[in-house]
C-alpha cells in the first residue's frame, strides 16, 4: 500500500557540480495523481532535477522525498516504482524491441505470461507491433522513443519522470504516447519540456527554473 502524503516533496534542494550550483533552493510538493511541468532555459537544471528525483544523482543539500522515500537514504525502496524517460532510450541496440521489453519485465519480476500480455498491449498502443522484432539499432529515433515509452510504463510505476517525452516523435507518435504517459493515464508525472504550449495546459503545477535565479512554482 502506498503511503499517504505527497508523491514528491522537495525543500531547499541544492545540487552542485564542483563549485557550480545546478540547482539552488528548489522547493515544491506534488500530490499523487497530479502533473508537474518543469520549464526553463538550457542549463537551468531541469534534467538534473529529474535525475535527483529518480535517485540517479545525490542532492548536495536540502530534503527530497519521493513516494514517501527520503533520498538518498531510502533510494533502494524506489526500485520498480518509478518510470524514467531520459534523453537516452536505455535500450540494447543489438536486441529487438520485444526482446528489450522482455528483459525489462524480468528485471522487474513480472510473471512471464502477464509480461507477454502487457508487452503486446504496449506495442500495439504505440503502433510498434509490426516492427517489434527488428534490432533496435535498425530503427529510427522516433521508433526507439516509442519503445522507450513502453519500457518506461511496462512495470506500471507510481511516478513518471519524463524528460522531453515528445523528442523525435511525429504527430501520430505524440498522440499514441499521450495515451500511455499523458495526464489521462492517471499517474503522477513530472515532465521536463521546451514546449510549454503543448504541456502546460495539462499541468496541475508549473515549476519555472532559471539560471542563477530562485525557482518559481505556480
Amino acid at each position: 500500500m502506498e503511503a499517504a502524503g505527497p508523491a514528491v516533496a522537495v525543500a531547499g534542494l541544492r545540487r552542485d557540480y564542483g563549485d557550480r550550483p545546478a540547482l539552488d533552493g528548489v522547493g515544491f510538493e506534488l500530490a499523487r495523481g497530479a502533473s508537474l511541468v518543469v520549464l526553463g532555459p538550457n542549463g537551468a537544471g531541469k534534467t538534473t532535477l529529474l535525475r535527483v528525483l529518480a535517485a540517479l544523482l545525490r542532492p548536495s543539500g536540502g530534503e527530497v522525498a519521493v513516494l514517501g522515500c527520503a533520498l538518498p537514504a531510502e533510494a533502494w525502496k524506489l526500485r520498480g516504482r518509478i518510470g524514467y524517460l531520459g534523453h537516452e532510450p536505455l535500450l540494447y541496440r543489438d536486441l529487438s524491441g520485444r526482446e528489450n521489453l522482455r528483459f525489462q519485465a524480468r528485471l522487474h519480476g513480472i510473471e512471464r505470461q502477464a509480461a507477454e500480455a502487457r508487452i503486446e498491449g504496449l506495442l500495439r498502443g504505440v503502433g510498434m507491433e509490426r516492427r517489434a522484432d527488428e534490432r533496435v539499432a535498425e530503427l529510427s529515433a522516433g521508433m526507439r522513443q516509442r519503445l522507450s515509452i513502453c519500457r518506461c510504463v511496462l512495470h506500471e510505476p507510481g511516478l513518471l519522470l519524463l524528460d522531453e517525452p515528445d523528442s523525435n516523435l511525429d504527430a501520430e507518435g505524440r498522440e499514441l504516447a499521450r495515451e500511455l504517459i499523458g495526464p489521462g493515464a492517471g499517474r503522477t508525472r513530472v515532465v521536463v519540456t521546451h514546449d510549454p504550449e503543448r504541456h502546460t495546459p495539462e499541468a496541475d503545477q508549473v515549476l519555472q527554473l532559471g539560471i542563477g535565479e530562485r525557482a518559481v512554482v505556480s
